[in-house]
């Protein structure tokens, strides 16, 4: 995990620099910002300033007020242009729009998001786990980032999307190239684009023939008999569930497990208690799950944009600029988790258990629940299968600001049939 503490005057301090990723987030440099400078001004190289926020209580203000503090105005990333043009985002993904257009999409797939509903997709994330593991288990090593966390994420939205196994390399190709294009900057606008022609046949075949798929789900009337979303509608948001549903879960699931190997203790507490991992019926996530969330935050940020003059903390802030929240170095905010920067499955409860998900309010993640519940069975299976598991190599990282990915995990462990 990266300590680096960035340059002395932190007025020389550009948090794009992609070498203070190169080990994960600098929390250091973090915990310093929260410190001395909670709202800072960051100057970059070659675009636009924006608003550094380290704090969790200014994320939370920010993340809470979306009429003051917009994503459509100038996107969610460091850039207004990055990954698509701004107005291909504003008008395309559900992330990008502000209310009360976003809450027309989220109150449909809010819907689908209902942890009684994702009770259902429960034995299809157990079924895929189990292959998963059944690969691996009897060479006694394997690397975790590849072999288990890229598969397991992926499999299950494809299976949500209704896609068929052939396709699983295509749909591995575009999330790499979106995580790509946000790290990067770069314009990724092509393979959006195929993602998306690719996205509105497989809807259309669905709603068409009828397939139990999310697809499906979405396009069903509402009580009125009016459709609630179109069908490019739900394939704008295929696309977006493709990368988001796929990229996070399969961070969180190689951090949870390289945490648990460097705190062999709470590995421990975890093997011999496995109902310490598993969420409750009602969808409540189990302590030890959210300190692994909190521990090893998969996004490191997202962007707003000021609509009027206004401020956060004592710091103005004018219309037009933009803010970036720092949602990993506020999952170790000590005003907000006491003995923040100790890992801990038994802490006490805390409200909020991390900023994994966002700040709260309208933008909070929806697919929390689903993320859960991949992380729960993928965990208390590789307890359960990988017995004297241990570290077997170098870990990398994917040197990125937006994504905390490890890009390789090697672990050995006792062969079982």
């Amino acid at each position: 995990m990266s300590t680096q503490t960035g340059p002395s005057d932190l007025a020389a301090l550009d948090l794009t620099n992609l070498d203070l990723f190169a080990e994960g987030p600098p929390h250091e440099l973090f915990a310093r910002m929260r410190t001395e400078s909670p709202v800072h001004w960051n100057n970059t190289a070659d675009g636009p300033g924006f608003w550094s926020l380290t704090r969790g209580q200014d994320i939370v203000h920010v993340s809470q007020d979306p009429a003051t503090f917009s994503p459509a105005r100038g996107g969610i990333f460091f850039r207004p242009d990055t990954l698509v043009p701004l107005e291909v985002g504003q008008r395309d993904f559900m992330l990008w729009k502000d209310p009360p257009e976003h809450s027309r999409y989220r109150a449909v797939i809010t819907t689908f998001c209902l942890p009684r509903t994702l009770i259902l997709v429960d034995q299809v994330i157990e079924g895929i786990v189990a292959e998963t593991v059944d690969a691996v288990a009897g060479r006694g090593a394997c690397d975790i980032a590849t072999d288990i966390a890229m598969p397991v994420p992926l499999k299950v939205v494809a299976r949500l999307f209704g896609a068929p196994d052939e396709d699983l390399d295509q749909l591995n190709r575009w999330t790499k190239d979106i995580e790509q294009g946000i790290t990067h900057d770069m314009n990724m606008t092509r393979s959006v684009e195929e993602m998306g022609i690719y996205c509105a046949k497989l809807v259309g075949n669905q709603v068409i023939h009828g397939v139990d798929s999310l697809a499906n789900t979405l396009a069903q009337p509402d009580e009125s008999g009016e459709r609630r979303l179109s069908e490019s509608e739900i394939a704008a948001y295929f696309g977006m569930l493709l990368f988001v549903g796929n990229n996070h879960p399969r961070n969180a699931i190689s951090h949870a497990v390289h945490t648990l190997l460097q705190h062999p203790d709470q590995l421990a507490v975890l093997r011999d208690d496995p109902v310490k991992l598993r969420p409750t019926r009602s969808g409540l996530a189990p302590v030890a799950l959210e300190e692994l969330m909190r521990w090893s935050t998969p996004v490191n940020y997202l962007a707003r944009t000021a609509t009027v003059d206004t401020q956060v903390g004592e710091t103005p802030v004018k219309t037009g600029e933009r803010l970036v929240m720092w949602y990993a170095s506020a999952s170790r905010d000590p005003e907000v988790f006491p003995g923040a920067d100790r890992f801990d499955v038994g802490r006490a409860r805390c409200n909020p258990p991390h900023y994994a998900f966002g700040g709260g309010g309208e933008y909070f993640c929806q697919g929390a629940a689903l993320t859960y519940r991949m992380l729960s069975v993928t965990l208390r299976e590789v307890l359960r299968r990988m017995p004297g598991i241990e570290l077997a190599g170098p870990v990398t990282y994917e040197p990125s600001a937006f994504v905390n990915a490890i890009t390789s995990l090697p672990v050995r462990f006792k062969p079982t049939g």
